[in-house]
């Protein structure tokens, strides 16, 4: 059952979404250490949002359709963090604490990891789904939902310190002005991500 949370878990990782391109850009302006911070962050939160969706409150939150309220709030932290990104490529000032074009401490980007993982909060709804779904069906039971639960999570361990690594690796390599580029398309990217939540897509 670890195994197969593991493979579902690294499934869903191929859909790169606001987490991993925060990771790859910490380890691209901060280093390997900082970024790590960050991997911390977002897989407590992930696992915080696991083990609700196991206890029943990510059906609790689809029925009191406190949903919506988490998604507009959702999308307005990724929004907000997308602009002041790109801004921040070109010097000016939006919001400096949300700024991901610079390189920052370590206590700074798990406060951040946690906030762009928890700005997705209709995650914990889609777990509870795939729980719902898989005690239905008779696939797992009791203990064996928190085993596959903890394997999503170590999926989500083993991306993000993958990421980490590629970020770290091309910060050494690639000139400023490349690396401008990519600030600003992370931004953008956020920015993307912010809207498509508004709109009722899903997000990775």
């Amino acid at each position: 059952m670890l195994i197969k949370g593991f493979r579902f878990g690294m499934l869903l990782q191929f859909a790169v979404g606001p987490v991993a391109l925060f990771i790859f850009q910490t380890a691209l302006l901060s280093g390997f250490v900082t970024a790590t911070t960050g991997v911390i962050g977002a897989v407590l939160v992930d696992a915080a949002f696991i083990v609700s969706a196991v206890i029943g409150i990510g059906a609790i939150i689809q029925k009191e359709k406190a949903a919506l309220v988490m998604k507009v709030f959702g999308a307005l932290i990724l929004i907000a963090f997308g602009i002041s990104t790109v801004l921040g490529v070109f010097g000016l000032s939006f919001i400096p604490g949300l700024n991901l074009a610079q390189s920052v401490e370590a206590g700074s980007v798990f406060q951040r990891a946690v906030l762009i993982t928890a700005s997705n909060p209709l995650t914990i709804i889609f777990w509870a789904g795939v729980f719902s779904a898989r005690l239905t069906e008779g696939d797992m039971a009791g203990k064996e939902a928190y085993i596959f639960g903890f394997g999503a999570v170590l999926a989500t361990l083993f991306f993000l310190m993958l990421i980490a690594v590629i970020g770290t690796t091309s910060g050494r390599f690639l000139p400023d002005p490349v690396v401008e580029i990519m600030n600003a398309t992370v931004g953008l990217l956020l920015i993307y991500f912010g809207v498509r939540m508004f709109k009722g897509g899903k997000i990775s």
